[in-house]
């Protein structure tokens, strides 16, 4: 009996994937991982307390104290790690696939066998930021307001406003220049 209910409910499971499987192709032209195709990225930021309008994908992990505020958009296979102190995120930031945000390090524990202990500080990036792909921050990083941080970039010092930075780790390369009404900007490179 148990044997026929297992495969009774995987021959379901797998009519449903087929069945969103095909919707999101033929609708957004993606297939995305199972857990994402099942959940909603908006109710799952209300569960965390993010912000109003905020996403987050199922493939995303968030531990500990992690406050992100409204219209943000965080990608698929994120951390965000507020375990071992506070992560904050401002409003309109797009933080993409891939980028790992640490408030700790096991470095010095790892090293001496554990004779030290975790180090750990908060990490805060303000709003109206954009972090690249694959990008990792590390702990005690303070990132401003309109930022721009490039994919594949270690950011491990901190970053003022309106700056562009990239590479590993991570220099400021250029200015974000606002207009007048703060509804355009150019780049100005260093």
């Amino acid at each position: 009996m148990k044997n026929l209910f297992i495969k009774l409910f995987k021959k379901h499971l797998e009519q449903f994937y087929d069945f969103k499987a095909k919707y999101f192709l033929s609708k957004y032209r993606r297939l995305v991982p199972f857990g994402d195709m099942i959940s909603d990225r908006w109710n799952k930021a209300y569960r965390l307390g993010f912000g109003e309008g905020t996403s987050i994908y199922d493939s995303s992990l968030v531990l500990g104290d992690v406050k992100v505020g409204k219209n943000t958009w965080i990608g698929p296979q994120t951390i965000l790690d507020g375990y071992s102190a506070p992560l904050t995120i401002g409003d309109y930031c797009s933080i993409s696939s891939g980028v790992q945000i640490y408030t700790h390090s096991t470095v010095k524990w790892s090293i001496t066998g554990g004779i030290h202990k975790n180090e750990s500080a908060p990490v805060s990036i303000g709003s109206n930021v954009y972090i690249g792909p694959q990008t990792i921050i590390s702990k005690g990083v303070s990132i401003g307001n309109r930022v721009i941080i490039g994919a594949c970039s270690y950011v491990d010092k901190p970053i003022p406003d309106f700056s562009v930075a990239w590479g590993q780790p991570a220099k400021i390369i250029g200015q974000i220049i606002m207009n007048a009404d703060k509804s355009d900007f150019e780049i100005r490179y260093l």
